[in-house]
């Protein structure tokens, strides 16, 4: 099927301040976007699509100087894909605190004229949302047809709902959970010690001594990516493969896996910015929308309006499917519309980024149903 093709970022500044849910208070703010499809005369076909832990506003198509630049989701958004540009006039954005040009720790504060580094607040879901909304004001987008996101970007599809119930008729969330569990915590937790206590992090002012904490950062993003991968898709990819057929008797790789867990470390350093890991993780550990009821999700959600798209997948063990069936009791029990799909695929909390054929359709299924 066909791509959006070429496209192109954009941005937008917003001059006035912003409150976050720390206390802290931002001057002003810019965020990067790109756009698919075209938005019609009455704006009610417009889908914003919230990203991961490490994705991006550049959600599909590819950029014209680049080789390897296709989107994070190309396979899922396009003409004739399960989010059809054809009929849909889709948004994605770098959320604030991100390092894809919207502002964040490696922009400069304007208090200093030097980049925010550590200074930069700490950001959660619920102001990721206030600020997309303000996108969508800038947009001329009163009301999403949909909000779609999985894993991190499932948690902000549903605070949508909670924030502004009158601004979305639909909310997908996939590969997501109402909370972190203790277990997830602390996973994010090791994390982030790697990254504090690489001696390049400089408490994180390392752009004023011109280093990065790569040994930390590369460290966090192999503990992280042993979580989105099933155990059966890792012995099915690499077994116990030796890298040269023999064994080293050291400390060097042995095992193929080794190799691969150190590769994908290694590029992480290479586009993704050590401040914004740690902030991201913090936002995943805080958001719980039932934390201001008593821990009672059901009354959580009973504000919502949205229908509702839930979906899990049955090696994903990071957000398991009995997490994704938690949001699906309360919304039910709140007499919300929700449909429910539990994919089986062997990708574990990945497979939300893959091409799956059952997945796909599903979602397809579902955005046909929308009317625009």
């Amino acid at each position: 099927m066909n791509s959006v093709g070429i496209v192109a970022p954009k941005s937008v500044r917003f001059d006035h301040a912003i409150s976050l849910k720390s206390g802290a208070t931002l001057p002003g703010f810019e965020l990067v976007y790109e756009t698919y499809g075209e938005l019609n005369a009455e704006a009610s076909n417009a889908v914003l699509v919230c990203h991961a832990l490490s994705g991006s506003h550049h959600v599909a198509g590819f950029y014209a100087d680049q080789d390897k630049s296709t989107g994070w989701w190309d396979n899922l958004v396009g003409p004739g894909k399960p989010l059809d540009t054809n009929r849909f006039f889709v948004v994605g954005v770098n959320n604030l605190g991100g390092c894809y040009g919207s502002t964040g720790p490696n922009s400069i504060n304007p208090a200093t004229g030097k980049r925010y580094g550590a200074d930069f607040p700490v950001v959660t879901v619920e102001d990721w949302v206030a600020t997309q909304a303000r996108l969508a004001d800038h947009l001329g987008i009163e009301r999403w047809a949909a909000v779609v996101g999985g894993s991190l970007g499932g948690m902000q599809a549903m605070e949508w709902t909670l924030q502004f119930p009158e601004r979305i008729r639909h909310a997908l969330i996939i590969a997501a959970a109402p909370k972190l569990s203790t277990q997830n915590i602390a996973f994010n937790e090791l994390a982030r010690q790697a990254i504090l206590s690489d001696p390049d992090f400089h408490g994180g002012h390392y752009y004023e001594h011109g280093v990065v904490p790569v040994r930390g950062l590369r460290l966090a993003r192999m503990v992280g990516h042993i979580t989105y991968l099933s155990d059966d898709q890792m012995a099915e990819k690499f077994g116990r493969e030796l890298k040269t057929g023999k064994l080293s008797y050291g400390y060097d790789v042995d095992f193929q896996i080794e190799s691969y867990l150190r590769y994908q470390g290694d590029r992480f350093t290479t586009y993704f910015d050590a401040n914004t890991y740690l902030i991201t993780t913090k936002a995943l550990d805080y958001f719980d929308p039932a934390r201001e009821y008593g821990g009672n999700l059901q009354a959580a959600l009973a504000r919502a309006k949205a229908d509702f798209f839930v979906a899990s997948f049955s090696t994903d063990w990071r957000f398991s499917p009995e997490r994704s069936r938690e949001i699906v009791y309360a919304l039910m029990h709140c007499g919300h519309n929700v449909s429910y799909a539990e994919i089986d695929c062997d990708a574990g909390h990945d497979s939300f980024l893959l091409d799956d054929r059952q997945y796909h359709g599903v979602v397809g299924a579902y955005l046909d149903r929308i009317e625009t």
